[in-house]
């Protein structure tokens, strides 16, 4: 992996990193003009600037511009009165942070049979996955992986705390008993949420709406529940429904 595909990895990961490149020399220096290195808050990943003192003294820098308000940097150090090295060359730096990007969140309430087809569709992604059931055997079923996290909750809108505003949630319990107190609990917490979608038919929706609106939940909030979920593609199998449901996140999300 390059410097390049290495940045965007840590960018999808969520992870602040400061990227070092050696800009110019002169004289006798230890580093070569190009050089780079990575640096997150747990240290220098990757590169090499040179070594020593200089590079020691390049990585402190990076490490204050990691926490402060500056995005990019460029200093020029003579080795030998500001570095405290021998050899009496120069070399300039380029400071660039870079911010990362905060990984696309998706939560799953609901474990069964178009869970299990879609998490591994959703998995193949950029995307960070929590998946909330009240069942442990099903959730044992769903794929092992980084990206994915699995939560056996008492009550299906306990999986609530797990959001942000960010988040994209899908509702797919056991039945519309337990979907209400998951839609409820997220416009109520969350009402900025980009997507809440809930899986069942027109006449579903209609309900929900219904009850939503009697335990107080506003007109402008209701008009976020998406049901039916997915694109009008494919048939009524889990996989085919997983594959629309893939398609309108990512339609959405842009």
């Amino acid at each position: 992996m390059d410097a390049w595909e290495q940045i965007a990895a840590l960018r999808r990961e969520g992870v602040d990193a400061v990227v070092i490149t050696i800009t110019a020399v002169r004289g006798s220096v230890p580093g070569q003009v190009g050089a780079k290195a990575i640096l997150t808050a747990a240290g220098i990943i990757s590169g090499n600037l040179g070594g020593g003192k200089v590079e020691a003294k390049a990585l402190e820098h990076a490490m204050q511009l990691l926490v402060g308000d500056e995005t990019c940097v460029s200093l020029t150090w003579n080795l030998q009165r500001d570095v405290g090295m021998t050899c009496g060359g120069e070399m300039a730096f380029l400071f660039e942070k870079v911010a990362a990007t905060p990984p696309w969140h998706i939560a799953i309430f609901g474990a069964g049979h178009v869970a299990q087809a879609l998490v591994p569709v959703l998995a193949n992604l950029a995307c960070r996955i929590d998946v909330c059931d009240t069942r442990a055997d099903w959730l044992a079923k769903l794929p092992r992986q980084e990206s994915i996290s699995t939560h056996l909750v008492e009550n299906f809108e306990d999986g609530v705390k797990f959001l942000s505003a960010a988040s994209f949630v899908l509702s797919i319990t056991k039945g519309h008993s337990s979907d209400l107190p998951v839609l409820s609990e997220v416009l109520r917490r969350f009402p900025e949420v980009p997507f809440l979608g809930v899986i069942g038919s027109a006449a579903k929706r209609a309900i929900l709406i219904r009850e939503l609106r009697e335990i107080g939940i506003s007109a402008e909030l209701l008009g976020k529940v998406i049901c039916p979920i997915g694109l009008p593609i494919g048939s009524n199998d889990p996989a085919e429904i997983a594959i629309s449901i893939a398609a309108q996140l990512l339609e959405l999300r842009g």
